[in-house]
């Protein structure tokens, strides 16, 4: 089976259209293949970053990614992220075009490379206390994570002790639906995500290392990453609260959308070079 035609034709009219124009336009001019990368990883880097806290703007990304300057007040440690997600970056677009399955040890490179050097972080203890937490990136978790959930609840993920387990099995199902697809491929973006975030298998970089995960499907089906833009934060999580709900569709149609504009954008460049500069958020 053809993985990349059968995922293509999964997807909704127009949505499908925009991807088989974008493989007919293959290659493009290396000038604007270059410009339409460079824009899309400062897209990538700063949403994905900005969405967990980091206080860099679009422009100060686009300064220390592309002319390697910075520029304002921030924690070096928020200069660090932009540049490891960069690095994670470059390895997933390597790692889409080798000829291999995805492996758990790629997925804890990612995180290890995304958070860069381990760190003390303020946390609390399943009855509320504060407390330290020390996280060690790539590897998965050795103590419980959870989350206080919007309507005060603590919610868990997979425990320290299930968490090997599980992530063999996700690893497992992405590269059987890799090979032999069964899902239309928002769908399966909208699994993928969720079957990981509700592992949340390590202390720390989780949604930056599921978003590294969803594009290196697009990459590998030759398509283009999604960007999930920090505006949309609260949508997003609200369509997470509902796949744990049981309902997968919105998370689905969220993914498909942020596709759309990505194919929209490349696109673009098929006629003219595209600028670096954006609105940011």
């Amino acid at each position: 089976m053809n993985t990349t035609n059968h995922w293509i034709d999964t997807l909704p009219g127009d949505l499908r259209q925009l991807a088989r124009d974008w493989l007919a336009a293959q290659p493009l001019p290396p000038e604007h293949a270059l410009r339409l990368w460079q824009r899309l990883r400062i897209e990538w880097s700063y949403n994905s970053n900005h969405i967990e806290g980091n206080t860099l703007t679009y422009g100060e990304t686009l300064l220390l990614l592309i002319h390697g300057r910075t520029r304002g007040e921030h924690l070096l440690r928020e200069y660090e992220e932009m540049r490891g997600h960069d690095v994670a970056i470059e390895l997933v677009r390597s790692l889409a075009r080798e000829d291999r399955p995805l492996g758990e040890g790629d997925l804890r490179d990612l995180n290890r490379i995304v958070l860069k050097e381990g760190f003390w972080r303020v946390a609390q203890t399943p009855g509320g206390e504060p407390t330290r937490k020390w996280i060690e990136p790539g590897r998965y978790k050795s103590q419980p994570n959870h989350v206080i959930t919007a309507t005060g609840e603590l919610f868990h993920f997979a425990t320290p002790q299930e968490t090997p387990a599980r992530m063999a099995d996700l690893v497992h199902w992405l590269r059987g639906e890799m090979q032999t697809p069964t899902l239309a491929l928002p769908t399966l973006l909208a699994r993928l995500h969720h079957d990981f975030i509700r592992v949340h298998p390590f202390d720390d970089g989780n949604g930056r290392v599921v978003r590294l995960l969803l594009n290196f499907v697009l990459l590998r089906a030759g398509l283009l990453p999604l960007v999930v833009k920090s505006r949309d934060r609260r949508r997003y999580l609200e369509t997470i609260a509902l796949a744990d709900a049981g309902d997968l569709a919105p998370l689905a149609e969220f993914f498909a959308e942020a596709l759309r504009w990505s194919l929209r954008l490349g696109l673009d460049a098929t006629t003219s070079l595209i600028e670096l500069q954006s609105g940011g958020e």
